[in-house]
């Protein structure tokens, strides 16, 4: 991840996710398997409001192992939308839906405004399904 010299993920990138990490707002689901990094996916919070950034693995499906516990949480903490940026075929057979512009602009608006889950009170470890 980021060792592609035809990557997006800068280390300008890399630094900005740092510091919004820093800052609380950058956050990752990761899947470990025999204590080594396999799969996730990372993206920003803001409010009520998750927008996704990327999806990762190293072993397969474990991106939608990580998708599929930030679903369950956010669902649980009544977050009404994840922003997956593009709408491909991918995420449309793991459940996305096409937004107009306008309605999420306006969407985007309101749950940002909102209070949003305690990242930090969760814990670091997701329990099994």
């Amino acid at each position: 991840m980021g060792d592609d010299p035809g990557t997006w993920i800068t280390p300008s990138m890399k630094s900005a996710y740092l510091e919004l990490h820093r800052q609380g707002l950058a956050h990752s689901v990761e899947c470990h398997r025999d204590g080594k990094l396999v799969g996730g996916l990372y993206g920003v919070s803001i409010g009520r409001m998750f927008f996704g950034e990327s999806m990762f693995y190293r072993q397969t499906d474990t991106s939608k192992i990580a998708l599929a516990h930030l679903c369950r949480l956010l669902e649980a903490e009544r977050y009404p939308l994840i922003d997956c940026q593009v709408d491909n075929p991918h995420l449309a057979r793991l459940g996305a839906l096409p937004m107009k512009r306008d309605k999420f602009c306006r969407l985007c608006g309101l749950l940002c405004a909102q209070t949003g889950l305690e990242w930090s009170s969760l814990p670091s470890t997701l329990p099994a399904w």
